[in-house]
């Protein structure tokens, strides 16, 4: 069961509601709605005045007439800020509403993207529970990108007499905003010429909202639909103030099919309506009932609003190049979200409980189930989006807080695709693979330059001039951790889907990237990287270091498969041998009996460099190799060892009293782990920047390392740091932030997943290894093209395939120490509408 969070303790929790690509809308604990982000562009103060929830309850005897909105009081302060975040921020006018008609208590439970909040009033003979998802279906990404938010309302008769009333829901008509401005009630920039309409049909009443003085092109130019499943619900069409709705509810004998203009005619200019349905009820004690409302919105006008990195070109700034959004292209407008969403409203919940439900059953702890399952808002917050052509784009976050004092606070975070920060990330991979693909498709058709560098950042659109020997930016030159991630993803891609057409068609490319990387810092093939060497920490790194030669000693792992994969033996076998001088001269050069440091070499500048220090990532290779079944890249003893030291020097436990020079993840009473210390001393003057910083993302990829090494009292202290300061106490356990919020590195996080259950699926040969489950548990896999669980009961061990199809040939399970324990082969391809494979245990 998901833990229960009272709204007291999750002031900070924001879950956010919406499709990849959509935008969204955030659910906080105290069941209100904030975060409106459906318009293109990030922002965390956004809102829609005038959008909530509401119930009245009446009883003729006794008497009773109690109404509320379905969000719990404020609670009082004052509250100590966090640093670097606004989760916590609730609009003036909804914290007001909630003061006068709120609820005494909520609490809030989740495994995204499935919300519960229960309200509870002593005033109010009802027991209240609102449910929230926007579907999720790994692997489906149409049915992962409705631009939606479902709404459940149960209301269940506690007390001893009949109780009736309305449920009402209300929206503001947001047509034409721009996604940024403020709103002051009704009043907003871009409005004016709105209007709400009725319509009913299917079983729903609906307000659709409109502006038809805006030009098709406006982007702001769309559809709102606010729907409740009740074909004859009282409707107040168009109203300025929550007082007027709040009033239209309180109104005696208050209609079905009801009707109500409020305002006649389109909005005047710099202004909107709101519109409101009201759904009737009747309880006798101990009955319950279930009223639906739905948000549906179309905006498919996505331009490129955001600066782009490179030269000072007018071109590349701010523009009116338009983008469009995938997902508008598969619906006419809302109304037509809202009547597919409406028809199959209980298939997408239940193939979207089918995911949380196979999640929260296996053998994973409860706080694992639900910060995995949380990696998904990643990449249907407003940092990922898919332009109208279909390709996947992602900027490393959403501006914020952390990012206020050089970029704003709006919009998306150094655009765009950054390929040294999406090196960290596997949650895409994992559930949505083709989405994934489409970036090595971007890196390779739009990115590369004719040097077969791939630049860490791309133009939009792609047809502009891309940054080949221009000054990028973060870092200027192209970031090689960037390129050696690149293939190193072109792997995993591989063996997600085993297609072996799509690397053929990229091979070329791929060999021209590699080519590029041995010539500029590899010429004389000794296997170790030398020189200037631009990287994810926003500076040139020198010397031999083992960050990088982790890293690129992977790929060439990695060279080594793929190259054995096109019928190139002899690439295959010489990538082999540099792998292991590489290797050798790595361990040899930078081991000093504790970790991996780095060694500077004569007229290596150390400014910004680590030298004798502990890095968090110096085995960030080693953490891609595990997931990439590529063995070992430098010696397992030392591994071993410096996975050891780096917990036991840079996990910290308290701040208070540390010094922050750049940004502040961690204070206070926090467990966090540094990017780098200097347990031997000889901290530079100016060391490797970011050091004093705590990055989930590092966190991650170093917890899921040592428990792929069975260090697990090591990788659970990381990961329990990292879910503790996110447990929407103090952050939101649904955005964790670096330069920017919703930060994509952080989708490192799903490599915890495969380093708990030893699972490594290869398209290739169609083989799934994975730790043998406990009797009575199952683990969750995820098969490229599939997913499902493997379960064990006494002797058999059971796979099964939950949703798609996937060509399973052979099944190991292995012990914890890695060795096969059991064995079987498969037949046919398994799916979800077939019989499971069933692996019986000797003896």
């Amino acid at each position: 069961m998901p833990r229960t969070i009272p709204h007291a303790e999750g002031r900070h929790v924001a879950m956010p509601l919406g499709g990849i690509g959509t935008g969204t809308v955030a659910l906080g604990a105290d069941g209100g709605l904030r975060q409106w982000q459906l318009h293109h562009t990030g922002n965390h103060r956004g809102d829609l005045p005038g959008s909530f929830l509401a119930l009245r309850a009446t009883q003729w005897e006794p008497p009773l007439d109690e109404l509320r909105v379905l969000q719990a009081r404020p609670v009082p302060g004052p509250h100590a800020p966090t640093p670097l975040v606004t989760d916590d921020a609730v609009p003036g006018w909804q914290a007001e509403l909630a003061t006068t008609h709120g609820f005494e208590t909520a609490e809030f439970s989740a495994t995204y993207p499935s919300a519960r909040v229960t309200l509870a009033d002593a005033a109010v003979p009802l027991d209240v529970t609102l449910e929230a998802l926007n579907p999720l279906v790994p692997m489906d990404e149409d049915a992962s990108s409705l631009p939606v938010v479902m709404l459940s309302v149960t209301l269940r008769n506690t007390g001893a007499y009949p109780v009736h009333g309305q449920l009402g829901a209300a929206l503001q008509n947001a047509v034409g905003h721009d996604g940024v401005s403020p709103i002051d009630g009704v009043q907003g920039a871009g409005y004016g010429g709105n209007t709400n309409r009725v319509t009913r049909g299917g079983g729903w009443t609906h307000v659709v909202m409109e502006n038809h003085t805006l030009a098709a092109e406006h982007p702001g130019a769309g559809q709102l639909v606010l729907a409740v499943d009740d074909p004859d619900a009282a409707v107040l069409a168009q109203w300025r103030r929550p007082e007027e709705f709040l009033a239209f509810l309180r109104r005696r004998g208050l209609s079905r099919a009801g009707a109500l203009s409020g305002e006649p005619g389109a909005s005047l200019p710099g202004a909107t309506w709101n519109g409101g349905i009201a759904a009737p009820f009747h309880l006798e004690p101990g009955e319950s009932t279930r009223l639906r409302v739905l948000i549906a919105w179309h905006f498919p006008n996505r331009y490129v609003d955001f600066t782009q990195f490179g030269p000072q070109r007018p071109e590349w700034g701010p523009t009116r190049f338009w983008l469009g959004n995938h997902y508008a292209l598969a619906h006419a407008d809302a109304a037509d979200v809202a009547r597919t969403v409406e028809s199959r409203w209980d298939e997408l919940v239940e193939r979207t409980s089918a995911w949380t439900g196979l999640l929260a059953a296996s053998a994973l702890p409860a706080d694992a189930v639900e910060h995995l399952a949380a990696q998904a808002a990643f990449l249907r917050s407003p940092s990922c989006f898919r332009a109208a052509d279909g390709r996947f784009f992602g900027f490393e976050g959403v501006n914020g807080a952390s990012t206020l004092g050089h970029a704003g606070d709006t919009g998306g975070s150094c655009p765009l695709n950054c390929t040294h920060v999406w090196t960290y990330a596997q949650a895409v991979a994992a559930l949505f693979p083709g989405l994934e693909r489409s970036m090595r498709e971007t890196e390779f058709d739009v990115m590369q330059a004719p040097d077969g560098a791939i630049p860490h950042r791309v133009i939009v659109p792609a047809y502009l001039p891309q940054l080949w020997d221009v000054p990028i930016g973060g870092p200027d030159e192209p970031a090689l951790d960037g390129m050696l991630g690149t293939v190193l993803k072109t792997y995993r891609e591989v063996r997600a889907t085993g297609d072996l057409d799509w690397l053929r068609r990229y091979w070329p490319r791929l060999r021209r990237l590699v080519e590029h990387v041995r010539g500029r810092w590899d010429p004389s093939a000794s296997g170790v990287l030398r020189g200037v060497q631009p990287s994810t920490h926003d500076i040139d790194l020198c010397g031999v270091n083992p960050f990088m030669g982790s890293l690129w000693l992977a790929a060439l792992r990695a060279l080594e498969e793929l190259a054995l994969l096109v019928d190139e033996p002899e690439y295959a076998r010489e990538h082999r041998e540099l792998f292991e001088r590489g290797s050798a001269a790595y361990d040899e050069l930078l081991w000093n009996g504790e970790y991996y440091q780095q060694l500077l070499e004569p007229g290596d500048d150390p400014t910004f460099q680590w030298a004798t220090g502990c890095l968090t990532d110096q085995l960030l290779g080693q953490w891609w190799a595990h997931q990439l079944d590529l063995g070992y890249v430098l010696p397992r003893e030392h591994v071993v060892t410096a996975l050891r030291s780096i917990v036991r020097h840079n996990l910290r436990h308290g701040f208070d009293g540390f010094e922050h020079p750049y940004r502040v993840f961690a204070d206070g009473d926090d467990t966090g782990v540094l990017m780098c210390t200097w347990p031997r001393g000889g901290r530079p003057a100016v060391p490797t920047r970011y050091c004093d910083e705590v990055w989930t993302g590092s966190e991650y990829q170093l917890a899921a390392a040592c428990l792929a090494e069975g260090l697990d009292d090591e990788g659970w202290a990381v990961l329990r740091g990292v879910w503790a300061r996110y447990d929407g106490r103090r952050r939101n356990p649904y955005n964790e932030i670096e330069c920017g919020d919703h930060y994509v590195r952080a989708m490192a996080g799903w490599s915890v997943l495969p380093a708990l259950t030893g699972a490594r699926w290869n398209a290739v040969d169609a083989t799934l290894r994975l730790r043998l489950p406990d009797d009575g548990a199952s683990w969750p896999v995820t098969l490229g093209t599939a997913w499902g669980r493997v379960s064990r009961a006494g002797s058999d061990v059971v796979l099964d395939v939950v949703h798609g199809t996937a060509a399973v040939r052979r099944l190991e399970l292995l012990a914890p120490s890695g060795e096969v324990v059991a064995a079987a082969d498969a037949g046919p391809d398994l799916a979800a509408s077939s019989a499971p494979l069933v692996l019986r245990l000797a003896g």
